[in-house]
């Protein structure tokens, strides 16, 4: 059987288009980009998330080895950020196809308006027949700030702009048993048990020039196929590896998604570095909280304000032993809600609509 998706995010790792010796892999990148034109005239919505500005950017110039790593990142992506968007659309252009540069970064994500400016231009994008080209802008985007890796963001987009499936594109088939490099291990074809600890038998080891390795991916997965998006991860630098791939043609891993979540729940899920307010809960709250009937956070299940939050802001939901089982957009400010701590018959804290709960 073949995958019947009408909107797709293709994630590209920097792994499988940059060579051994650290230069863009421009022909693989046609191969990728043919599949992609190929894909597109079967109706399907393509968004692309591509790493390997940093490869293009050390194509363009030499830099001695002495400079901080920081701002040596920033200086070749920022000069290899236009010629991985120019080989992108000279390329795409060969079949009639345009394409848009879209850099984004964490805080972007952090702030509904932004988020819902970041959907609208997206969207406006697809419903021309544009395929956006989506990084992260390394320029502005240090340490703390970083995404984890494209995956995570590839997360992102995915669940805001309700794709049917993300596919990672990695250098090895998918998740195996163990280590890639020994026969005795094997590709996980499909992963639906919630109950799997990826780190038991993930190879930790770090890909060449990515930044996140096979934990990482398998974790992000993981929280997507939670959100009802399907997620493969694949090897990118086989042939055909995206068509085969949606006919199922190829070994690979693919994570089977459950239940379906609204867009609010979609966009809190991703939000727990924004969470600026922290609410410690009873357990009374908290088994009722995650029962599967839905329910909003009342004032009578609080126990105390651990620290403060406006009304519209994220805010962590904690039980009595500090461990975090959800997330809610705030109806009122910390000082109301001191004040209601513990009372009957209040004005919910977080409504339902806006309580994503990461059981």
């Amino acid at each position: 059987m073949s995958f019947n998706y009408r909107r797709i995010i293709i994630k590209i790792g920097s792994n499988v288009i940059t060579r051994a010796d650290g230069l863009p892999d421009v022909e693989r990148i046609a191969h990728l980009v043919n599949q992609i034109a190929k894909i597109k005239t079967q109706g399907i919505e393509v968004i692309l998330v591509s790493s390997g500005a940093v490869a293009s950017g050390r194509s363009l110039i030499s830099v001695s080895e002495k400079s901080d790593a920081v701002a040596v990142r920033q200086l070749l992506a920022s000069i290899g950020q236009v010629k991985l968007i120019n080989t992108y659309s000279h390329l795409f252009e060969k079949f009639n196809i345009l394409c848009s540069q879209v850099l984004v970064t964490k805080e972007d994500f952090r702030d509904r308006l932004h988020y819902l400016n970041m959907r609208n231009c997206l969207e406006i994008l697809l419903q021309h027949q544009v395929i956006p080209v989506i990084n992260e802008n390394d320029v502005v985007s240090v340490t703390e700030l970083m995404f984890t890796d494209n995956d995570e963001l590839a997360g992102l987009i995915a669940s805001m702009l309700n794709a049917q499936a993300l596919i990672v594109l990695t250098n090895v088939d998918g998740i195996y048993t163990g280590d890639p490099k020994l026969e005795s291990s094997s590709v996980i074809q499909e992963v639906n048990d919630a109950g799997i600890d990826f780190a038991s038998f993930v190879s930790s080891g770090r890909s060449q020039f990515g930044r996140g390795g096979m934990i990482t991916k398998s974790t992000i997965a993981h929280k997507v196929a939670k959100l009802g998006i399907t997620v493969h991860i694949a090897n990118g630098t086989k042939e055909n590896i995206l068509t085969d791939v949606l006919a199922n043609k190829v070994i690979h891993t693919r994570f089977t998604p459950t239940k379906k979540a609204s867009g609010k729940k979609k966009w809190l899920a991703h939000s727990e570095n924004a969470a600026t307010g922290v609410v410690k809960v009873n357990e009374g709250a908290k088994t009722v909280l995650i029962s599967s009937k839905a329910s909003s956070l009342l004032p009578v299940g609080i126990i105390s304000i651990v620290s403060d939050f406006k009304k519209g802001e994220i805010i962590k939901i904690v039980d009595e032993h500090n461990k975090t089982i959800g997330l809610g957009l705030a109806e009122y400010g910390s000082d109301k809600a001191r004040e209601l701590t513990g009372q009957k018959n209040q004005k919910a804290l977080v409504h339902y609509d806006y309580l994503y709960l990461q059981g």
